[in-house]
């Protein structure tokens, strides 16, 4: 009988083992059994008669433990049958909550192991996965502020930086869906303030389709166009083989080497020590606020050009800026205005201008090391120079809504049949060219893949049978003062309707943090443990 009475979590639910103690109605019967139990051995000691029988006294204590355990019993198989449905579908949510649970954990590990523990001592980032446009993963992992101790959240709010170019690229193309800009036109025709460019003596041409490229010729931060040049040939000599020389004179015979010959080395090696790193360029801490996007072309409108436009790739965020002042004439409002009109559209609520006066709850820190190797608070700097290439700040949240908004209308131009189907955020077509390699250009995050309309895409292939497959999928990076991100996305051949594949993004408020290829070995865990999860 008290086995009977003393009921297991099994008998409470076979299925999902529900705990004791989060089913009341089973906690307030067994609460009450006791106490009967505990009156009815008070009776007992003390050799009082219970008030209910005027028969013999034993048979009352059995009819109140068989009446009680009756009640009990009738009671837990109403309760269990209530719960069946229940937990059949807890069940389900929790297979689906858990399918991604050791892609998350080797993710998780990575992120700690290589990005903010070992490698490079990032004070705080968020990582954002989505898999066939469900969020399953978002994830803040360190402090978005060291000095009061502030975790990273889902919700913390950073610099994007060069992910600003994405963005501008998506209102170029909206812009170019409703005839409102050319993108073959020179720029000129929507900002005459840009004057006219020659290269060699000869005038060129800059389009929009240019400037989206970054084969406009026109500089980045580095001013002196002969250094660029120098470098950007250096970089070439680099991937050519080393051609023999043919030896003219015997060893004995060499002429030694003349003394300016070795001064002109030993200058040419302090010039190359003393070149400027990447955030020694003196416009990533420029402290002007420029009212608009026009007034912020003085800063390189008038520098001449590095290359011949069309010619040569060169990453440049003055481009970016140029183009936004192209997107502000064509869309007949201010830049910012068009784009939050744009986010709003895409809802992406918490993604915003990098201005320094309003109030953003949740806004990060940024941080760098200094020449000792200690992390440090980050400049104040005003990024009102570059908002269409490096301007934003965003969530994890807002860029992994972005990153499905493209490839949703990436994958519809896949579709023979779209009945039941909303139209994508572009156009088909539009999204495709975006996506799209460009000839002659190219990309620093990953030497596979050629950039293409405010994005790099790396293209499938595979040259060798049981040799390496390279997957198709496109990204972006971004560094700024105090930040390094990344947005990558890699589609895949789901039978289901789009988006169907993998979006990762990881922010941090660490300045120089290569994440391309951490975010792809991520993209590349969540894509495979979607493929091993039974339908």
């Amino acid at each position: 009988m008290s086995r009977l009475l003393c009921l297991s979590r099994g008998l409470i639910c076979t299925r999902c083992k529900y705990s004791v103690q989060k089913s009341e109605p089973f906690v307030s019967l067994l609460t009450s059994r006791g106490k009967l139990r505990d009156q009815l051995k008070r009776l007992i000691s003390t050799g009082r008669r219970p008030v209910l029988t005027t028969c013999n006294s034993r048979h009352p204590l059995l009819w109140l433990f068989g009446i009680g355990t009756g009640v009990v019993l009738a009671l837990g198989l109403k309760y269990r049958a209530s719960e069946s449905g229940r937990c059949e579908s807890n069940v389900q949510k929790t297979l689906r909550v858990t399918e991604y649970t050791a892609a998350i954990e080797t993710s998780r590990d990575l992120l700690q192991r290589i990005k903010v523990q070992d490698e490079v001592g990032a004070p705080g980032m968020v990582i954002g996965v989505s898999v066939d446009g469900r969020h399953v993963w978002c994830e803040g992992v360190g402090y978005s502020d060291l000095e009061n101790r502030v975790p990273c959240g889902p919700d913390t709010v950073m610099r994007i930086a060069s992910i600003s170019k994405p963005l501008t690229a998506a209102a170029v193309a909206r812009l170019w869906e409703d005839g409102k800009i050319d993108l073959d036109a020179p720029v000129q025709k929507y900002v005459p303030e840009f004057p006219q460019k020659q290269f060699e003596g000869a005038d060129v041409t800059i389009t929009p389709r240019m400037l989206l490229s970054h084969l406009s010729g026109i500089r980045h931060y580095e001013k002196d166009a002969k250094k660029v040049r120098e470098d950007k040939e250096k970089a070439k000599r680099l991937l050519k083989p080393a051609e023999k020389k043919e030896e003219k004179a015997s060893d004995e015979n060499k002429e030694k080497p003349k003394a300016e010959d070795i001064g002109a080395k030993s200058k040419e090696a302090k010039e190359g020590r003393k070149r400027k790193k990447e955030f020694e360029q003196e416009e990533y801490y420029l402290k002007d606020n420029f009212e608009n996007v026009i007034q912020a072309l003085d800063l390189f409108k008038d520098d001449p050009l590095i290359f011949k436009p069309g010619s040569t790739f060169l990453y440049s965020t003055h481009a970016y800026t140029l183009l936004s002042a192209a997107v502000e004439r064509a869309a007949g409002q201010r830049f910012l205005d068009h784009m939050m009109k744009m986010f709003r559209e895409l809802g992406m609520l918490n993604t915003v201008p990098d201005e320094n006066d309003p109030i953003i709850y949740k806004r990060s820190r940024f941080y760098h090391f200094n020449k000792k190797g200690r992390v440090v608070n980050c400049p104040y700097v005003d990024n009102s120079y570059k908002w269409a290439g490096g301007g934003f700040l965003s969530t994890a949240g807002d860029l992994l809504l972005f990153g499905n908004a493209l490839l949703y209308s990436y994958q519809m131009a896949e579709l023979k049949n779209t009945d039941g189907l909303l139209p994508g955020f572009l156009k088909p077509r539009t999204a495709k060219a975006i996506w799209a390699p460009v000839d002659k250009t190219e990309a620093s995050w990953d030497k596979d893949g050629l950039y293409a309309q405010g994005w790099l895409v790396v293209e499938k292939q595979q040259k060798y049978g049981q040799c390496r497959s390279r997957r198709h999928y496109v990204s972006h990076t971004g560094g700024a003062v105090g930040a390094s991100s990344v947005l990558l996305v890699l589609p895949s051949q789901s039978k289901h309707g789009p988006p169907r594949g993998v979006v990762v993004t990881i922010i941090t408020n660490m300045q120089s943090v290569g994440l391309n290829a951490t975010a792809l070995k991520i993209a590349q865990e969540f894509d495979k443990a979607r493929d091993e999860t039974p339908p």
